[in-house]
């Protein structure tokens, strides 16, 4: 740290956090007799805390967002001068760095042509429901409102998105959710054991037959869209099995079924590609995406449509009601878009998506090295540079570990200075498996330190 801040203002920073500030993701009662961490400086790959200790970033942010590091003065300075020069008006008008973003983000998504902008990622795949629900009423005379989605994926914390929320524990206590969205089963191989009638080859093709079950159980005049994340995100990093995403587009095109793709967490350039689906040769209706848009340096989302889709909303119809009549304040900001023009141009001119191809390999490596000194490592899987361990009391039966010695897994990585993730308060029984998704511009030594710290916390908490 640079020591722009003085122990005075440090103390004042933390009794004021303490007294007003309601955190994410945390209970609040362990403050009482401890100060919560506050995060003052990044650089790269490294944070600083107001105690001045350094940690090594694997997980981008905590939620897998800074893709391209901290303290990228080109991104800060493009967002100042815009902002100088004309900082928000509301999206009915357009604005500089909002056409220009859409252009480049656009020649990155074959078949697909316009781009909707909004604040968040709940708020883009809100977009996308409201989308679908909307062509079923203008036309399928309100029929095809229902909107599929898969076990173990996650789309946000709104009510609607929590609707189409496969991970039980985050949507605990937030009913009733909106009606008309249908859960599917997952496709985790390796877990292909729980479900019945699971065979032992071509998994990925039996795991779509099960969408297709659903569809034609719900009956495929009242399907609209199905929704999925293309690796399954914190519901255990799941990276589809051979054979999936092809069929599954098979059945979605067989009963006119729209597909959504959730990429706000593999999105632009996580997984090695710029958007995870284009592993698969898919071509989805929607695609849907937020936290790498802009690597956190201004907030952005996006919900990307086809023409096919955005054809639908236009017409010379008498009828006012036939456009797409949403708003989002915040998608006027143009902050976002000349954050992530300059975030784009760091990944291409970095070559950030080779060096996240063949950093992802080398850390898969380094991962399954440790499997023969950690037994508790059951499976390591994932895609480019978002990865997962999961961990088991036995390898035979695949029994899950207690999740308490998974974050005891974590908080030992924390004392070493390196901050990973894992499933947690997610998947009744299967919150077992660390993730890690470090910046785009991990190095093999930052990898070395990672697993490092993993080698040495499986160690200490199982022995």
């Amino acid at each position: 740290m640079d020591g722009t801040y003085s122990q005075n203002d440090l103390s004042h920073i933390v009794s004021a956090d303490k007294a007003h500030v309601w955190h994410h993701l945390v209970q609040h009662k362990g403050f009482e007799t401890k100060d919560p961490n506050i995060m003052i400086e990044g650089k790269g790959m490294r944070v600083w805390n107001q105690a001045g200790k350094e940690h090594l970033d694997a997980v981008s942010g905590a939620v897998w967002t800074v893709n391209v590091g901290y303290g990228r003065e080109r991104i800060a300075r493009a967002v100042y001068d815009q902002l100088m020069r004309m900082n928000y008006f509301a999206g009915a008008a357009g604005s500089v760095p909002g056409a220009l973003f859409a252009e480049q983000l656009i020649d990155k998504m074959p078949g697909l042509t316009r781009v909707y902008y909004c604040n968040s990622g709940s708020e883009a795949n809100e977009k996308a429901f409201k989308m679908v629900r909307q062509i079923a009423h203008k036309r399928y005379g309100g029929k095809k409102t229902k909107i599929l989605y898969r076990d173990r994926d996650y789309h946000g914390t709104t009510i609607g998105c929590l609707s189409a929320g496969g991970q039980d524990e985050r949507n605990a206590q937030y009913g009733p959710f909106a009606p008309d969205f249908v859960r599917v089963p997952h496709c985790l191989e390796y877990r292909k054991h729980e479900q019945d009638g699971a065979p032992e080859e071509n998994y990925g093709e039996w795991a779509a037959d099960q969408i297709e079950a659903v569809i034609l159980r719900e009956g495929p005049d009242t399907v609209g869209a199905l929704c999925l994340e293309p690796v399954t995100a914190g519901g255990g990093v799941i990276a589809p099995p051979e054979g999936y995403w092809q069929k599954v587009q098979a059945i979605c095109r067989k009963y006119d079924v729209l597909l959504h793709i959730d990429e706000v967490v593999c999105g632009v350039g996580r997984t090695g590609t710029w958007f995870g689906y284009q592993h698969y040769g898919i071509e989805p209706d929607f695609v849907t995406m937020a936290k790498g848009v802009a690597s956190g340096y201004a907030a952005i989302a996006c919900c990307v449509t086809s023409e096919r889709v955005f054809d639908l909303f236009k017409d010379d119809a008498s009828d006012p009601l036939n456009y797409f009549r949403d708003i989002s304040t915040f998608g006027g900001c143009t902050a976002g878009p000349a954050a992530a023009i300059e975030n784009m141009a760091i990944i291409e001119e970095e070559d950030l998506l080779g060096n996240t191809t063949a950093m992802g390999t080398y850390m898969v490596d380094q991962l399954n090295a440790l499997t023969d000194r950690h037994r508790v490592i059951g499976d390591v899987r994932g895609k480019g540079l978002f990865l997962g361990a999961e961990l088991v009391a036995d390898r035979v039966t695949k029994e899950v570990v207690p999740e308490a010695q998974v974050q005891a897994v974590v908080a030992d990585c924390m004392a070493q200075g390196v901050i990973i993730g894992a499933t947690n308060r997610s998947v009744p029984g299967r919150n077992n498996t660390l993730c890690f998704a470090p910046p785009l511009i991990a190095t093999k030594d930052d990898i070395d330190q990672i697993v490092s710290a993993v080698d040495g916390a499986l160690g200490r908490v199982f022995g």
